[in-house]
């Protein structure tokens, strides 16, 4: 089961997915929530309180999105910047870093092909070894 968010936990979330935290300080926000700063700092550091954190973020600028993927393209060629195309391809779906390798068929490949060709390799290598010497 979940563990389950304070009211506190949730006042905190709700001005630290503010931009610039709405104004406040993190002093302020944990005298709201009556708590000290050290505990809104642990709270930051548990998993349950940083994926309402990081939903309510996603939530509260949800709007700002499509401006912000649009402007994405534009500011990777004006400026040159690499790592902004990079994210916009990512974005986009262009651009992944996972890679799939299918290693279930060996049917298309002739085992005894390679294993002949790695010898061959060997050979070759140790007679370039003895010609060095």
């Amino acid at each position: 089961m979940a563990k389950q968010l304070t009211s506190e936990q949730y006042i905190a979330i709700e001005w630290l997915a503010k931009p610039r935290k709405g104004g406040k300080t993190y002093e302020e926000i944990a005298q709201m929530c009556g708590v000290t700063a050290r505990t809104l700092e642990n709270w930051r550091k548990d998993a349950t309180f940083d994926a309402e954190f990081k939903r309510a973020i996603v939530r509260d600028n949800s709007a700002k999105l499509p401006e912000l993927i649009d402007s994405l393209s534009t500011i990777a060629m004006r400026d040159g910047n690499a790592a902004m195309a990079k994210l916009a391809l990512q974005v986009s779906g262009m651009l992944t870093d996972r890679i799939e390798v299918d290693t279930k068929d060996n049917a298309g490949t002739d085992v005894e092909a390679l294993r002949a060709r790695l010898e061959a390799l060997k050979l070759r290598k140790d007679g370039e070894s003895e010609t060095a010497e």
